[in-house]
């Protein structure tokens, strides 16, 4: 089973970034190429029947599984960033995470209106990037098709932030 196999790669680094933060690593999959296939497998499979038009993969291991997602459901992947990454126009979004606070950034050609837009990322926790990602893609024009994570941190209730989006929310292994 595929949580079995994540589960037994993902390492936990304690006190990163702050005292008292458990630290899912999940870059030991990345040697595995084979578990890598497998996670896009999976991720396809348990999306199929939910249409996706985009997936917009979030900075910066958001990018490593979701383009790989894009190119196997033959859709385009488009990057939602740190700030000052981006060339060209761009809109942005500040939030809040469980440890501090960012911005990400999206092209303003990214989506076109009435996209559907599956949201990509290593792992969910709190969803404050989630949300923030969603945002940017509906101040686009786009819908939110779902969620698709490798890890879910189920304990600080993302899922609950991210209903309001979408109901579609994927998480090959939960913590």
């Amino acid at each position: 089973m595929i949580s079995t196999k994540i589960h037994s790669v993902v390492r936990d680094i304690h006190d990163f970034p702050k005292p008292g933060i458990v630290f899912k690593d999940v870059t030991p999959i990345f040697k595995d190429p084979g578990l890598c296939l497998e996670i896009v497998d999976a991720f396809a499979e348990k999306l199929s029947g939910i249409e996706i038009d985009v997936i917009a993969g979030v900075e910066s291991r958001g990018f490593l599984f979701g383009l790989m997602l894009a190119a196997k459901l033959h859709v385009p992947f488009v990057p939602v960033r740190k700030p000052g990454k981006l060339p060209f126009t761009i809109v942005k979004k500040a939030y809040d995470l469980e440890y501090g606070s960012a911005t990400i950034e999206m092209h303003t050609d990214a989506i076109e209106p009435g996209n559907r837009v599956l949201v990509h990322d290593d792992l969910l926790a709190t969803g404050g990037t989630a949300v923030a990602a969603s945002q940017l893609i509906q101040e686009l024009g786009g819908i939110v098709a779902g969620y698709a994570f490798v890890i879910s941190l189920d304990f600080l209730k993302g899922t609950e932030r991210l209903k309001a989006f979408s109901p579609n929310i994927v998480s090959l292994a939960s913590y």
